[in-house]
């Protein structure tokens, strides 16, 4: 495709602001680069800057998206869907980056280095960038299977308060100093008090307990698996950290395989930062934010049933678990 005209609608947003970053600081082929935010009240109300240049953000329009041949979806739902379905009558490519299609069957999960240039050859207009557990956790069973068969994964997923964006991070701030200044908690984003605790429960619950975004990631990972049938289940907990999901994964293989084996195969994976365990130096959420690795921490066998391990891994939700796989999303697309 060569040079792209890119357009981003979100610039305020965690997401938007991680994707505008990486642009700014890596040779991507651009030929232009337009701002939009859906809250801009007139023209030269809101400016930005790229590259050292002033820009100014517009408010996003139809007309204002012609021509363009790439638009990243980093705002609200309401936003990002009604810009997402106009890429085929406008003729653009979108990525949607704030989960705004999870119903929508039609429109791709895509995890880069997986199931990205089978996809995006196809030539959907709009493709999803999936959930960061689920682009995390593509990344691990796509790796592992290589060297055996799946026959069951299991994982508990620790959400970090930027999952919400800033409200988020800022409700966890302000209900940490209410507490250590023995005052009552503010509870808007979250539906119980998150600091300090732990909530296995953030959402409606289906019949069998699990919600809406838990089935999402199942399904978006066996559709970029190309799976259907693959055997996995994941239960979110809410977690009082800022940044990075932490995975605990539970994983039943066919073949019985030492530890050095599966940490082998991850070495190899540009994917991956895995490195033997440290008492001194813990795979945790406040060093792992802001990497654009998957780091996993530990390996564990387990000595009293063939074939099956304990993995705990952590990633950034907003670099690898989202602006990375955009931006590496869009690179193939530049080379179709």
């Amino acid at each position: 495709m060569g040079n792209m005209h890119l357009a981003l609608i979100g610039t305020g947003s965690l997401q938007g602001r991680e994707i505008k970053n990486l642009l700014s600081s890596r040779a991507f082929p651009l030929a232009s680069f337009d701002f939009f935010d859906p809250d801009v009240e007139g023209e030269f109300s809101k400016l930005s800057e790229f590259r050292d240049e002033a820009k100014v953000i517009s408010l996003p329009t139809p007309a204002a998206l012609e021509g363009l041949d790439l638009v990243f979806l980093a705002s609200d739902k309401k936003t990002n869907r009604r810009f997402g379905r106009m890429a085929a009558q406008r003729g653009f490519k979108a990525i949607d980056m704030g989960e705004a299609f999870l119903e929508d069957r039609d429109v791709p999960a895509v995890v880069s280095g997986i199931n990205d240039r089978t996809v995006l050859r196809k030539g959907p207009p709009l493709v999803a960038n999936p959930h960061p557990a689920s682009i995390v956790l593509s990344h691990l069973l796509n790796a592992l299977q290589k060297l055996s068969r799946i026959r069951r994964a299991a994982a508990v997923a620790l959400q970090p308060a930027s999952a919400f964006d800033e409200e988020g991070i800022g409700e966890l701030a302000k209900q940490s100093l209410d507490m250590l200044q023995s005052t009552s908690v503010t509870k808007k984003v979250f539906s119980a008090q998150s600091a300090f605790n732990l909530l296995s429960q953030t959402a409606p619950v289906d019949e069998n307990g699990f919600s809406a975004g838990e089935r999402q990631i199942v399904r978006e990972v066996r559709e970029v698996l190309s799976n259907p049938k693959l055997p996995l289940s994941v239960s979110v907990i809410q977690a009082p950290v800022f940044h990075a999901y932490s995975h605990m994964v539970y994983l039943e293989m066919a073949d019985d395989l030492d530890v050095p084996s599966l940490g082998s195969v991850l070495k190899k994976s540009p994917f991956f930062k895995y490195s033997a365990p440290s008492v001194s130096c813990p795979v945790s959420s406040t060093r792992v934010a802001g990497q654009d690795r998957i780091c996993v921490g530990q390996l564990k066998k387990d000595p009293s049933r063939r074939g099956t391990y304990w993995l705990w891994a952590v990633a950034d939700n907003l670099t690898r678990g989202s602006a990375l796989n955009a931006y590496e999303i869009a690179l193939s697309l530049a080379e179709i």
